[in-house]
C-alpha cells in the first residue's frame, strides 16, 4: 500500500482493514513514498493483522508496490493491492471467503479484479478495461507479479496497471473478476495537480498503445485518447498538460509484440470482432431484432464496431433506446458498464454488455452479457 502525506486517510484505511474477517494470519505492508513527515502505523491491527511500514527516500509512485512485494515472504501466494484510501468491504461476504476463493483459482490466473465503488460519488470506479485491473483494488499472484517484473517505474502513476496486465496476458496468464470482492475507494481530489495528471494520462496511454495495440488500431486509439483528454482539459484551461503529454509519448521504447491470441488483452480487447463475441452470445441465447447503444463511454467505438458486425451477420436493426428490444451498454470500462447495466435493468429493460463477465443481478434478474 503506497502512501504519501496522507496520515489521516492512512489511519482510517488501516482501521478499516483491522475490522476485516481475515481467517488466518496476514500482513499489511505500507510503503511511504517520502512523506514530509514519516508515516506511522500500528504494529498490529485490531484483527491481529501484522502491519509495518517501509520508508523510501523518494517518491516511487506506483512502483512503491514493487518494494512491498519484494519485502513480502516468497511463500506468499496472493497479494491484495490497495491505495491508502481504498479497502475491502464485507458487504457481500467475509473477506476470508474472498481469500479462500483466491486459493482455488487455477495457476493460469495472475490477478483477480475487485468490484470497486466510489461511495462519495455513488458509482463505481471508471478506469480499467476487461482484463485490465485498477491498482487500488486487485489481488495479484505473487509469483506472476515477480515473473512479469512488477510495475514499470517510468510510468509514475496512471495507466501502469494496463502495462502490467498486458505483460500478464503476454505470458499466457489471465485476469479474472470477482463481483463479491468489493472495494471502496475514498478518492481524494484535493491537492491533485491536473497538469501533471493529464500529462501522465496522455503520455502513459501513448506508451501502452505503442507497446501493445495492433498496428491497425493504434492510430484511432491514440486519436481517441487525445480527444478524450482534450475534452477534459479545455474546460479547466489545462491545455499545457495535454500538449506536453502528446509530445513526449513517442520516445518510450516498445516491448515485445503481444501474442495474437492473448485473449482480450490490451491489444485485442479493442478489436470489434473480439467484442462481437459477447454480443453474439447474447443474441444466440435469446435472439433480438433491434438494439440501441446507450451511455457511450471509454472505447465506445469498439462497441459500435461490434454492433455493426452483429447487424451485418444477424440483421439486427440499430435504433433508439425507447424503441429497441435490447439496450447495449456503450463503454468498455467495467465500472461504468456495470453501473449502466444496473440502471437500465432497473427500468425493466433487457441489457446486453460487451463483456462476457459482466452479468449483473438486479432485483433477482441476471442481466445478459
Amino acid at each position: 500500500m503506497p502512501t504519501r502525506n496522507r496520515p489521516k486517510r492512512l489511519a482510517q484505511t488501516l482501521d478499516r482493514l483491522g475490522r476485516l474477517t481475515v481467517g488466518e494470519p496476514c500482513e499489511v505492508v505500507v510503503v511511504d513514498n517520502a512523506s514530509d513527515e514519516p508515516a506511522r502505523v500500528p504494529g498490529v491491527l485490531a484483527n491481529g493483522t501484522v502491519c509495518r511500514v517501509i520508508r523510501l527516500d523518494h517518491n516511487a509512485g506506483a512502483a512503491a508496490r514493487n518494494v512491498a512485494v519484494e519485502a513480502s515472504s516468497p511463500e506468499t501466494d496472493w497479494i491484495v493491492m490497495l491505495d491508502d484510501d481504498s479497502h475491502p468491504v464485507e458487504s457481500v461476504e467475509p473477506f476470508a471467503a474472498t481469500v479462500d476463493r483466491l486459493r482455488e483459482r487455477p495457476d493460469s490466473v495472475a490477478a483477480v479484479m475487485a468490484d470497486i465503488h466510489l461511495p462519495a460519488l455513488g458509482r463505481r470506479e471508471s478506469g480499467g478495461l476487461p482484463e485490465v485491473f485498477i491498482g487500488c483494488g486487485v489481488a495479484i499472484r505473487r509469483e506472476a507479479f515477480v515473473a512479469a517484473g512488477g510495475y514499470d517505474a517510468s510510468f509514475g502513476y496512471y495507466v501502469e496497471e494496463y502495462d502490467l496486465a498486458a505483460r500478464f496476458l503476454q505470458r499466457g496468464w489471465s485476469v479474472a473478476f470477482d463481483p463479491a470482492f468489493c472495494v471502496h475507494h475514498h478518492k481524494i481530489e484535493a491537492g491533485r495537480d491536473m497538469d501533471l495528471i493529464l500529462h501522465r494520462l496522455i503520455r502513459n496511454n501513448g506508451w501502452v498503445m505503442q507497446r501493445y495495440a495492433p498496428e491497425a488500431f493504434r492510430r484511432p486509439m491514440l486519436r481517441e485518447q487525445r480527444r478524450r483528454y482534450r475534452d477534459i482539459a479545455e474546460p479547466r484551461a489545462r491545455d499545457r498538460g495535454i500538449h506536453v503529454g502528446v509530445d513526449r509519448a513517442a520516445p518510450h521504447p516498445p516491448v515485445a509484440a503481444p501474442r495474437a491470441d492473448a485473449r482480450a488483452g490490451v491489444g485485442s480487447i479493442h478489436r470489434p470482432c473480439a467484442r462481437a463475441r459477447a454480443l453474439a452470445r447474447a443474441w444466440a441465447e435469446r435472439p433480438f431484432a433491434s438494439a440501441a447503444i446507450v451511455e457511450p463511454g471509454k472505447n465506445a467505438w469498439a462497441v459500435a464496431g461490434a454492433m455493426a458486425e452483429l447487424t451485418e451477420r444477424r440483421g439486427v436493426v440499430l435504433t433508439t433506446a425507447d424503441s429497441a428490444e435490447v439496450v447495449v451498454v456503450g463503454t468498455m470500462s467495467p465500472g461504468p458498464m456495470l453501473d449502466a447495466a444496473e440502471r437500465w435493468g432497473q427500468q425493466g429493460r433487457r441489457v446486453v454488455c460487451p463483456w462476457g463477465v459482466a452479468r449483473v443481478s438486479v432485483q433477482g434478474q441476471t442481466l445478459a452479457a
